[in-house]
């Protein structure tokens, strides 16, 4: 492995991009420590701060998982179901036919959390923009939602966002997304949520993170939403290729 210094690729993705090499093999997929970030940033030689910020990344895309005090390792694979054509929040409702209503909005100033941190791959001291957003239709609060945002986007807390947020970005900030990898699990209600949502504690809802990334794949947004569980489902379609075969089979 070998860090090209003339590139003008960034020494981080370009170790992000040896470190996805490096685990296609095969003694990694079976389940081999990496090297620790000490002789990984020698081989490397680039700062043990840099390789962070690239095993991060894949932490994050769920490619290698972390353990402290034990080491790094290749995820196990798990299955995704994958959709495309995917639709922000109020497009996703303009099409229901779904007006929006806004109960809560605050903004401030914030230390990321954990799964911003190293979406964006920055230190616990950097303070970037949160957005939470209590929404649904007309007396009727279905979804709250905590959105973070890497601190390169200039955004300063004083946008209208009662306007769709990425035609604020794209319109304000010449900021096209494109991906939004998700996660989705059901879980219980705390407190917090079931007071927000008007439901008892425990009761079901769905959890739905998004890590949104630009056309250059750079990251811009990470969100999570707490639904209610009577007022969301995931429509997924898939096509399975047929195998060839000289005969028909029925």
């Amino acid at each position: 492995m070998k860090i090209d210094r003339s590139s003008s690729v960034p020494l981080h993705k370009q170790a992000e991009m040896l470190l996805r090499d490096l685990i296609t093999k095969e003694e990694y997929k079976e389940g081999k420590m990496l090297p620790n970030e000490v002789e990984l940033s020698e081989q490397l030689k680039i700062s043990r701060n840099t390789l962070r910020q690239s095993i991060n990344t894949l932490v994050t895309e769920g490619l290698l998982i972390r353990k402290k005090g034990v080491g790094t390792r290749v995820a196990e694979k798990n299955l995704y179901s994958e959709a495309t054509n995917w639709l922000s929040f109020s497009q996703e409702m303009k099409l229901l036919g779904i007006k929006i209503e806004n109960f809560e909005l605050h903004v401030s100033k914030q230390a990321p959390t954990e799964n911003a941190k190293q979406f964006f791959g920055i230190t616990d001291d950097v303070k970037i923009l949160r957005l939470e957003r209590l929404r649904g239709k007309e007396n009727f609060p279905f979804v709250y939602f905590h959105s973070e945002f890497n601190p390169n986007i200039k955004l300063d807390g004083t946008e209208n966002f009662i306007r769709p947020l990425y035609e604020i970005l794209e319109n304000d900030y010449n900021i096209i997304v494109k991906t939004s990898r998700e996660e989705i699990r059901a879980a219980g209600a705390d407190q917090f949520i079931a007071t927000k949502l008007e439901i008892e504690v425990g009761d079901p809802i769905l959890i739905r993170k998004r890590f949104v990334s630009d056309v250059n794949n750079l990251p811009i947004e990470y969100n999570i939403g707490w639904y209610r569980a009577d007022s969301f489902s995931y429509k997924i379609e898939s096509i399975r290729e047929p195998k060839t075969s000289s005969q028909n089979s029925f």
